[in-house]
């Protein structure tokens, strides 16, 4: 079966889930979890709509991961946009999926679905790419470039969709709109500490996926840097700018919601960064 039939049940599947998850992010019926990072009695305590939308998007997420496993015969695999935003959208369902393991927020599917839906759809739009078949080591450095690169991409993008739900909570609290979306979003605190978390992580995967871009740059062209390449321009900024972030929450000891708004600028910054100079 080719690649393209699993990418197009991937696309109905998560478009269904997503459909799901935001029907119940109004739907009074749908009744909240603990607001403490304690375990919850599961998904089948949960009412049959909402749980339709966990099975809808893990079966979008196995036929998602049939087609990647089916793309990489490439010898650098996900170098192409195309298959690079996939990755990305697998990736920040996966993510999903392990956060609801340990923590069972069940309302971070409203957030996190669309993300990865519309990033498919920007897949289906898009030209059709072939990954370049690169040889021995200089396809390898790219392909663990490209891997830990998006990696952090997805935990910043995690760090944003938190953001985002403290941002909400936090205006829901100071309004005293205490409606079924307040009702449904984690603590304050445990936002905070997810956000916090996430930056943690982001930052060394991004990191890391930046100095074996460097390398892949020395073995393909023939320099580490070059400041006439506006995505490594581009990319050291936000590295910059995430750095500067996690100063200022360990040193300077910055509020909550400034690193809540600092995440959502830097991961609008890093995809302008992602798709406009890949």
């Amino acid at each position: 079966m080719p690649p393209i039939l699993f990418f197009r049940l991937t696309l109905l599947f998560y478009f269904l889930g997503c459909l799901l998850f935001l029907l119940n992010l109004w739907d009074q019926r749908v009744t909240t979890l603990s607001k403490e990072p304690t375990p919850a009695k599961g998904i089948a305590s949960l009412p049959v709509s909402q749980r339709l939308a966990f099975i809808a998007t893990g079966m979008g997420f196995l036929c998602h991961t049939v087609a990647l496993l089916m793309r990489l015969q490439a010898e650098a695999p996900f170098s192409s946009l195309n298959e690079a935003i996939s990755f990305f959208s697998w990736a920040l369902v996966l993510v999903f999926f392990l956060v609801e393991l340990r923590y069972q927020v069940y309302v971070m599917g409203s957030f996190i679905l669309p993300m990865a839906f519309l990033s498919l759809i920007s897949v289906a739009i898009l030209p059709q790419e072939v990954s370049p078949i690169v040889p021995g080591i200089k396809g390898a450095l790219l392909g663990v470039h490209t891997i830990l690169a998006l990696l952090g991409i997805v935990a910043f993008a995690m760090a944003a969709v938190v953001g985002i739900m403290y941002l909400l909570q936090e205006g829901f609290l100071k309004s005293k709109q205490l409606n079924a979306l307040y009702t449904k979003l984690p603590s304050l605190d445990l936002l905070d500490q997810w956000n916090k978390t996430a930056l943690f992580l982001g930052f060394p995967l991004f990191t890391l996926g930046m100095i074996s871009g460097a390398l892949w740059s020395q073995y393909a062209l023939g320099s580490f840097w070059s400041s006439n390449n506006p995505k490594q321009v581009l990319a050291i900024g936000a590295w910059f700018f995430y750095f500067i972030v996690l100063q200022g929450r360990i040193t300077v000891g910055w509020r909550a919601r400034r690193a809540a708004r600092l995440a959502i600028i830097g991961f609008v910054g890093v995809i302008f960064i992602f798709v406009t100079l890949m």
